[in-house]
């Protein structure tokens, strides 16, 4: 999609005049206000605090109307005027006023600039300030504060040290930047070089350790505080139970409630409101919060929207309800609590009977509807709640940008941006934040370019939150130029920041870069320990990705779901069972085990490493998903129990889950390893026929490799023929691999070729097709097979077996000569091969090069990696324990039978699973039944 509207960037020269009149069409659309410079009249006050009333409420057109209807205006009307405008959103049209006075005076220019500040337009705000011919200490603290709301320290701490004079307040604002940057110790260090402090540094400094989450630290300087004689204010006392709550120790929450009513604050409805917040914290003590609660001596509108919305977030909401019936102030808050709570949980019929009954619903209840319709996936809804209402300010449109974004209506997202745009607004943060998640869903770069173009425009390019969804739009779509850039221009790189870099990165699979990041992160959260962690497992660094969580542990961050999920693969594609038994133990302790996420992982993982817990999870589970079923399916499969598979699939079936594409390749997977080959058929047909489902590749794939193994070699040719899609190179290695199996020269030279030309540089085809030749003693072709690898400049991939030893795992190649123990291991396979050939073992050296002695083909196969790592397990687990082992490859038949031999003379268990499928070896047979 690409806007109508271009959003080049002006002419310098017209550039100032863009600002001044782009967003505000109401300024415009009155007439010329000429300057008035007349004695103030003694009406003019209480119109002047009707326009401060209506702007608080966003109802900028009657408090317009109010202002033009004024016949004299003294400053006092003009400035609240201007603040009505810079306080929605508007400050153009607040600066147009200004200069129709031209200027104002010096309190006009501070309300303009912190407007400006507001909407995250340093430029425009530095204009403004570097334009007041006159600058008191309450402009200066003004720029300064606009720096620090904008994430731009520098220039802050810079202006800072420029000021001519300072008051306690330019300190508090300057300690207030440090501490929202999380720079603590730079915010410590100016703490202690303040000529005075008041209630308000210890309460900045108390906050910024709660911000950055030490709230230890927190109640220390709380008690450093009481120490240096301070006597606890409304602000401190507030900030300190904001820590407490979340140290999880009542008995320090009831020491300030001690300090609370000997303070005399025990009256106090804000102290009080804190305190409950304290209370709510944990869901276990909300019967107490709610005691606490109606034993409050004065209770506010935020009190009553506190417990409301305690008990709506605890899933309450017939309590939350019965409390706000209660409510006689029924104020904003508490109906915005209370509107959200029904929302949150579907009920959004009572949410809306609850609005009609508001007799003047505010904008900002206007914006709760519409949220709590956005929530539920009632677009419409919501469209038709804006259309209806009378007035709306930025949030109301950011509303529904985000709603559009979210509810997967991207173009809408980005057609109402262009509609806020045409009304002469500039877009709030979440605004663009929004689009450019709106852009990056419908792979819309192009433009996510002319959004980044109108965030320069409003001046929002270095504020933190845009240019994090700028990384992931960029990183998306491998732009990793434009990433670096917004990166490194950062002024304030928040954790946000360093995940949503390392993320772009990862995706650009630069993973090296990605770790570099991660390790020079200030203070990583647990989606940056999720994302570096993921990163490892999709470089295939299993090991790494282990030792990363081990240090996350180590410095004491839980790990989440998504962290736990990608252990669980790392432990079954690596075949270690006992990393997967600590996960789930962990898993356990965080009470993570029962979430059908963790759940699932656990599943597949315990498959994968051959264990029959997998069917003691999948047994404990109280929910199960499609994935469930179709993980089950699929293990059953790999592990050659077809008939288990198909059990599973009717049950999944009786249970009322409808099965899906990846269910059916599952069922005929199961169908193909198990030679079922009627049951086959009938799963094939059934997908369409009975639910609908187009096969895709993968479906024909199984059916191919189904009737391949079953030895009709020739009805599985006729069959790729007769698809209606085009085969892909799956469906012929199927087929090359039946013709291998069943040793079918004519038709495994035909898949060979097509293979050939779709993917010439695989080597399993190429080593298939020779294997095929020389099963039938033809050598020739077999090295012209050898030479054609040669010219292109195909390598086989050499055979690698490995498995888990006392938590250390240990890998082999073929000929392997690297292995600590490799003398000992070979002494061990000679031993077995002695003792094997006995009891009637004999080496099948047909796939071994013709142009070597038997005795040498009979060498070559002894050192295969499967053998090696048979060898070692035998040399280095107790007797009768059972061994298990993973490989790269596909088994190769010589050491299939091998391995039935072994079993039976040591009476072993082994399992191998290879690049196919698993083998369960049990006295001398094997779980395939030779059907692999």
């Amino acid at each position: 999609m690409v806007f109508l509207i271009k959003w080049s960037k002006p002419a310098m020269a017209h550039c100032r005049l863009l600002h001044r009149y782009v967003s505000s069409a109401a300024a415009r659309a009155a007439a010329p206000i000429p300057a008035r410079h007349v004695p103030r009249s003694p009406g003019t006050s209480a119109q002047s605090a009707r326009i401060r009333e209506l702007g608080r409420l966003g109802r900028l057109h009657e408090a317009r109307e109010v202002f033009d209807s004024m016949p004299f205006r003294d400053i006092i009307a003009w400035n609240s005027m201007i603040f009505a405008y810079c306080n929605n959103g508007m400050p153009d049209a607040g600066r147009s006023l200004a200069d129709a006075i031209s200027g104002g005076n010096l309190r006009t220019g501070t309300i303009l600039l912190s407007g400006y500040a507001r909407a995250g337009r340093v430029r425009d705000a530095r204009r403004v300030f570097d334009g007041m011919g006159v600058r008191n200490t309450v402009a200066w603290n003004a720029m300064v504060t606009c720096y620090v709301q904008n994430g731009d320290i520098t220039l802050a701490r810079k202006l800072f040290d420029a000021m001519p004079s300072r008051d306690v307040s330019s300190w508090n604002t300057m300690l207030t930047g440090y501490c929202h940057s999380q720079l603590m110790e730079e915010a410590r260090n100016l703490f202690e070089r303040m000529p005075e402090r008041n209630g308000v540094s210890w309460t900045v400094m108390i906050s910024g350790y709660v911000l950055i989450e030490q709230h230890g630290r927190a109640w220390d300087m709380f008690r450093t505080m009481l120490c240096e004689g301070m006597t606890p204010e409304q602000p401190n006392l507030v900030s300190v139970l904001s820590a407490v709550r979340h140290l999880g120790k009542p008995g320090i929450l009831e020491s300030i409630h001690v300090l609370v009513h000997k303070t005399g604050f025990e009256r106090d409805v804000v102290v009080g409101t804190a305190i409950l917040n304290g209370y709510t914290k944990d869901v276990n003590m909300l019967d107490s919060a709610v005691k606490f609660f109606e034993g409050m001596a004065a209770r506010n509108e935020y009190t009553w929207s506190t417990i409301i919305a305690a008990l709506s977030q605890a899933g309450r909401i017939d309590d939350a309800f019965a409390v706000y019936q209660r409510d006689p102030l029924k104020s904003v808050p508490s109906r915005t609590s209370m509107l959200t709570g029904l929302a949150r949980y579907g009920r959004i019929d009572d949410a809306k009977i609850l609005f009609d009954q508001i007799h003047e619903p505010n904008v900002v209840s206007w914006n709760a509807m519409i949220t709590g319709y956005m929530q539920n996936e009632m677009v419409d809804e919501a469209e038709d709640l804006f259309n209806r209402m009378p007035f709306r300010n930025t949030i109301s449109w950011a509303g529904m940008i985000a709603g559009y974004a979210r509810n997967g209506r991207s173009e809408q997202a980005l057609v109402s941006l262009q509609a806020l745009h045409r009304k002469g607004m500039l877009p709030s943060l979440s605004s663009l934040t929004s689009s450019f998640f709106a852009c990056s869903n419908i792979e819309a770069l192009e433009t996510g370019k002319q959004v980044h173009s109108l965030a320069v425009k409003a001046g929002c390019q270095f504020n933190s939150y845009v240019c994090n969804a700028l990384i992931t739009l960029y990183g998306k779509y491998r732009s990793i130029g434009s990433v670096r850039q917004i990166f490194d221009r950062m002024t304030v790189k928040d954790t946000v920041s360093y995940n949503s870099f390392m993320s772009a990165l990862v995706q650009n699979n630069l993973f090296d870069e990605a770790r570099d990041v991660f390790n020079n992160m200030p203070s990583p959260d647990v989606v940056s320990w999720t994302t570096i962690i993921s990163a490892c497992a999709q470089a295939d660094q299993g090991n790494e990705a282990v030792e990363i969580f081990r240090s996350m542990l180590h410095e004491r961050e839980l790990p989440n779901p998504p962290i736990l999920t990608i252990l669980l693969g790392l432990s079954g594609n690596l075949g270690a069972p006992q990393l997967g038994q600590q996960i789930h133990t962990i898993a356990i302790k965080l009470g993570m085990d029962s979430g059908l996420v963790v759940a699932n992982a656990l599943v597949s993982m315990y498959f994968k490493c051959s264990s029959a817990d997998s069917l003691k999870v999948f047994d404990s589970m109280e929910e199960r998903d499609i994935f469930t079923w179709n993980t089950i399916i699929t293990g059953y499969a790999q592990h050659g129990l077809g008939r288990e598979a198909i059990r599973m699939y009717q049950l999944m079936v009786s249970a009322g889950v409808l099965p899906n594409e990846v269910t059916f390749v599952g069922l005929l997977h199961a169908c193909s390893h198990s030679g079922l080959v009627d049951e086959g058929h009938q799963f094939f047909k059934s997908m369409s026929s009975d639910y609908g489902l187009t096969p895709l590749l993968e479906h024909y794939a199984c059916m191919v490799d189904l009737l391949g193994r079953a030895g009709d070699v020739q009805g599985a040719e006729h069959f790729i023929y007769d698809m209606p899609i085009e085969p892909d190179s799956v469906i012929w290695s199927a087929l090359l691999g039946a013709c291998k199996i069943h040793k079918n020269v004519e038709i495994g030279r035909r898949a060979a070729e097509k293979l050939f030309s779709i993917e010439p540089s695989n080597a399993g085809n190429y080593v298939m097709l020779s294997n095929i030749y020389s099963s039938q003693g033809m050598w020739d072709e077999v090295a012209k097979v050898r030479k054609l690898m040669k010219e292109r400049g195909v390598n086989k991939d050499p055979g690698c077996s490995w498995m888990q030893i006392k938590n250390k795992m240990h890998s082999f190649v073929t000929g392997d000569e690297e292995h600590e123990q490799i003398q000992n291991i070979y002494a061990t396979l000679w031993e077995l091969y002695t003792l094997l050939k006995a009891t009637g073992y004999v080496p099948d050296t047909d796939f071994v090069l013709h142009d070597i002695d038997e005795e040498q083909k009979e060498s070559s196969l002894l050192y295969h990696s499967e053998k090696l790592a048979v060898a070692y397990g035998l040399l280095v687990t107790p007797k009768g324990m059972p061994i298990q082992i993973m490989k790269n490859l596909r088994i190769c038949g010589d050491c299939h039978t091998f391995i039935k031999f072994v079993s039976s003379v040591t009476k072993r268990e082994i399992d191998v699973r290879d690049g196919n499928r698993f083998h369960h070896f049990r006295n001398g047979s094997c779980s395939c039944g030779d059907f692999w």
